[in-house]
């Protein structure tokens, strides 16, 4: 769980104790104002976010699962956070930006270059529907793992706890249980809206860019080169159409035009059992309390017998 000013993740170890890391969040280049606007923070967000789930991923692994005798323990470092980071990103750019484009020009081909032209309505179109096919593919091909129905469990567990934290309940696994495991803010939704949002941007500025080389494969490569860095104001305008359709007076078109995300959310959340909620409510009460001023614990690991235990040092 992240607050404004704190980063905490909670751990469910094999003997059923639990560990929390508590940790103050610096921002990405704090010093730099500019990054923090509207339109402009989204793809910083993205950034911080994709960083904070590497970290909480490698320090669930730590805790996790019991080594064996002879293994060391193992413990994560930036550096290996950051190259996770740049594969991911690499693949990300490979799997959603590049391959749906590419898939897209090699149907224009077979159709006729006059109907999937980069400067027309369709060729956009087809791109995001390729794109948002392959998203769902992908999710839907690791949803069938072990390891990925766990995650998904936790996931709920998250969001059933915001939701018991934004209804101003007690933070209690009984009144976390009946809500609902979707939630409008979810990063699921927000891809979702970010395939939308890059149909019409490219819509708006691919048209008047010409051809950039004879050869009509290297021209392709190129538009895809150029479509990179066009991703991180389409993040910008994403975060915020995504927050806007959370608020309570928020246009009915774009609720329901974000609508799908939250259907995307019944593949990458699951009913959570009661010992996942009570590790998403000792996360975000650690966070709260560091947020509130309630708490001055230094940054650091801290090991709790049972769940209990871990609220009542909160």
């Amino acid at each position: 769980m992240r607050s404004p000013k704190s980063f905490v993740v909670a751990v469910r170890r094999p003997d059923n104790s639990i560990a929390v890391r508590e940790q103050q969040w610096v921002a990405l280049l704090p010093f730099l104002a500019f990054l923090r606007w509207p339109l402009v923070r989204g793809a910083v967000v993205l950034l911080e976010s994709i960083h904070n789930g590497f970290s909480a991923l490698k320090f669930s692994a730590e805790h996790a699962v019991a080594p064996r005798a002879e293994e060391p323990a193992r413990r994560s470092s930036d550096a290996s956070i950051s190259v996770m980071m740049g594969i991911v990103t690499l693949a990300m750019v490979t799997l959603f930006i590049a391959l749906p484009h590419l898939l897209t020009y090699a149907l224009g081909k077979v159709v006729g270059p006059v109907l999937l032209d980069t400067r027309g309505v369709l060729f956009h179109v087809v791109d995001g529907l390729a794109r948002l096919g392959l998203l769902l593919g992908y999710i839907g091909f690791i949803s069938r793992t072990r390891e990925a129905a766990r995650l998904f469990q936790y996931h709920g567990a998250e969001h059933k706890a915001i939701w018991t934290y934004e209804s101003g309940l007690p933070l209690t696994v009984a009144n976390a249980r009946p809500f609902t495991t979707l939630h409008p803010r979810c990063g699921t939704s927000f891809l979702f809206v970010v395939v939308l949002v890059a149909v019409l941007i490219h819509l708006a500025l691919f048209p008047f860019i010409p051809q950039l080389h004879s050869n009509g494969l290297a021209n392709q490569l190129l538009l895809v080169l150029i479509k990179i860095p066009v991703a991180f104001p389409i993040a910008g305008v994403a975060y915020e159409l995504q927050r806007l359709s959370a608020n309570e007076r928020c246009p009915q078109v774009i609720r329901w035009l974000t609508r799908p995300g939250l259907w995307m959310q019944r593949i990458t959340t699951r009913e959570p059992t009661d010992q996942q909620l009570e590790i998403a409510l000792v996360a975000l009460e650690r966070a709260l309390a560091r947020e509130q001023g309630r708490s001055k614990r230094a940054d650091g690991v801290a090991f709790y017998a049972d769940y209990s235990g871990a609220l009542e040092a909160a």
